[in-house]
């Protein structure tokens, strides 16, 4: 427990004296830099944490979760019965086709990435239906393509527009072979978020997918989609054994690398933003140091007077501690507010100096995400009270150590 006293002296080392304005300078830099290392940690945080659920959101609203992919044996609607174990796992199946095409419009031609499915399928897809900015789903029929916003604006293209497209499959002609090419008409315009997936991916229905690239049986995916896209690694394992004969695999495959960086890019950022903090404690070590040695004849007389080492100690600590606290919930709360509000500044930063911050060609997003998660919250602010506990100990038993009679031999 701490004494009326020891609170006493503690708050009015607190308020240095006009003669020590280079100590008040000191604890000024300790409570602005705690601080601001909070904040900046919370707020890094929360944009990596939102960036990383953001894009796991986008990639797993517009991918399957586990895919089957046939071999040398296509893949039967018999053999979905395969799947029954695994019905309370799985939300839904769909057959699919993945190609490269080029697309030929007016002036313009660009190569990119051909999803077919039928319409009832497609339909069920949340992300295109619930990003549908222009057209109707419901014309998703033969010689018909969706297409992304970032693709409709870069080709100048809008609904009931006629395009080309050229696949990668060849057509025997007395002059040799030709690309396969059929002509279509845009019935809608999507948004994702994800500027990637919108400038470079479209869909289109299966029977023109079987003319244009000459499908196969042995082209035809299977996609599985889970009630929990987390467990896609187990689930995994389970469609392995039912589809032996065809090879399978997960979103989690497919993105391994790039989780795995920004896993290791969130974790070096927050070990070299917590030097912020580790510095400016040291600033409470050089300010409580430099108090000691002022309030010498203060702390002398103190002990003469019967107050004991331990409360010395307790004295300078609570100082310390009380710059390092307020420091840090002072942090916290500017933290919070500014994850909280991070796209309004954003949006106000890029009006005033008129510079494109987080632009979505290079991070996918078209907006800043931000999670604020109350672990780390209390993860940073628990490590920022550890720091400056440490900081707060050796200036305090230097304080508490200090011999009375030697103190005031020369006064």
């Amino acid at each position: 427990m701490i004494s009326k006293i020891e609170r006493t002296v503690a708050f009015r080392y607190l308020k240095p004296k006009k003669k020590e304005g280079f100590l008040k300078v000191i604890s000024i830099f300790s409570f602005t830099g705690i601080a601001l290392g909070v904040a900046i940690l919370i707020i890094v945080m929360s944009v990596m944490n939102g960036f990383r659920t953001e894009l796991i959101n986008k990639i797993l609203g517009f991918n399957p979760h586990i895919i089957v992919k046939p071999y040398e044996k296509k893949i039967d609607k018999a053999d979905l019965d395969n799947l029954e174990d695994l019905k309370d796992q799985i939300s839904r199946v769909d057959f699919s086709f993945n190609g490269q095409a080029i697309l030929i419009s007016k002036e313009n031609t660009v190569g990119l990435m051909v999803r077919s499915y039928f319409q009832n399928d497609i339909d069920k897809i949340d992300l295109i239906k619930n990003g549908l900015i222009d057209g109707s789903l419901s014309k998703f029929k033969k010689n018909s393509i969706s297409i992304g916003k970032e693709l409709a604006i870069s080709l100048d293209l809008v609904v009931d527009d006629e395009v080309t497209l050229m696949s990668t499959s060849n057509l025997q002609t007395p002059v040799g072979n030709l690309p396969i090419q059929e002509k279509f008409i845009i019935s809608s315009v999507f948004s994702t978020g994800l500027g990637e997936f919108d400038q470079n991916v479209i869909f289109m229905p299966f029977e023109n997918a079987n003319s244009l690239f000459e499908l196969t049986d042995i082209d035809i995916n299977l996609e599985i989609y889970l009630n929990n896209p987390d467990k896609a690694e187990v689930v995994k394992k389970n469609v392995q054994e039912l589809f032996s004969d065809h090879y399978v695999y997960s979103w989690a495959d497919l993105n391994k690398s790039f989780f795995g960086a920004l896993k290791v890019e969130r974790n070096v950022m927050f070990i070299i933003l917590t030097l912020i903090i580790i510095v400016a404690a040291f600033n409470i070590i050089s300010g409580l140091t430099i108090l000691v040695k002022n309030k010498t004849k203060e702390i002398a007389i103190l002990r003469t007077i019967g107050v004991s080492k331990i409360s010395i100690l307790k004295i300078f600590f609570l100082t310390g501690f009380t710059i390092g606290f307020l420091a840090t919930v002072t942090g916290v709360t500017i933290g919070v507010l500014f994850s909280y509000y991070i796209e309004e500044i954003r949006i106000l930063i890029t009006s005033i100096f008129n510079i494109r911050l987080f632009p979505e060609e290079i991070y996918f997003l078209s907006q800043m995400p931000s999670e604020i998660n109350l672990f780390n919250i209390f993860i940073i602010s628990i490590f920022s009270l550890f720091i400056t506990f440490l900081a707060t100990i050796f200036p305090s038993l230097s304080a508490a150590r200090l011999d009375p009679v030697k103190a005031l031999k020369y006064e």
